[in-house]
């Protein structure tokens, strides 16, 4: 049973072409063409290389840097995560309770990134006020608050017995 793939030969200004199908997988194909593949834009270059993998973490770390610096609540989400760990470390979390927190803290750092990049995006796209961004950014903003009062429940979860026993012990 053979099978056919169409591949996408031409990529320009955001519009994709199809291509004739090509040859079946176990069969090769000697047919040449003429243009070179279009390299996409924005830093992808389609290969798979350790120099690229670099660069890629190299990005990824200059976008948090790049949240750190231009978003506020991303301080607060810092400081509270700092906090936390130091509590985890003195009551000695057992691997479920620090699963468990490490999970929280990532959605909230993963909710606080994807809100940010919207709303870069949403800036570029519009930079004047409009209200279909406005709700765009409100939306996104909501997703960061439902992540934090989530994580905030996980806490009080796995930190509130260790706290009540700590007080009780003490006071």
């Amino acid at each position: 049973m053979a099978s056919t793939a169409v591949v996408i030969s031409d990529v320009r200004d955001g519009n994709l072409t199809r291509g004739k199908p090509t040859a079946p997988m176990a069969e090769s194909t000697t047919e040449q063409t003429d243009k070179q593949a279009p390299k996409p834009i924005n830093g992808n270059n389609g290969s798979f290389t350790l120099t690229g993998r670099l660069h890629s973490f190299r990005n990824a770390f200059h976008g948090v840097a790049l949240m750190l610096r231009s978003q506020h609540n991303a301080w607060l989400h810092a400081f509270a995560s700092f906090c936390i760990l130091i509590a985890g470390m003195f009551f000695h979390l057992t691997d479920p309770e620090w699963c468990w927190i490490i999970l929280a803290i990532m959605a909230v750092w993963t909710a606080e990134a994807l809100n940010t990049a919207l709303e870069f995006l949403a800036d570029a796209a519009k930079p004047e006020y409009h209200p279909l961004v406005k709700c765009a950014k409100d939306v996104a903003a909501g997703g960061v608050l439902i992540s934090a009062v989530g994580s905030v429940a996980i806490g009080l979860l796995v930190l509130g017995p260790h706290l009540i026993t700590f007080l009780r012990a003490h006071f």
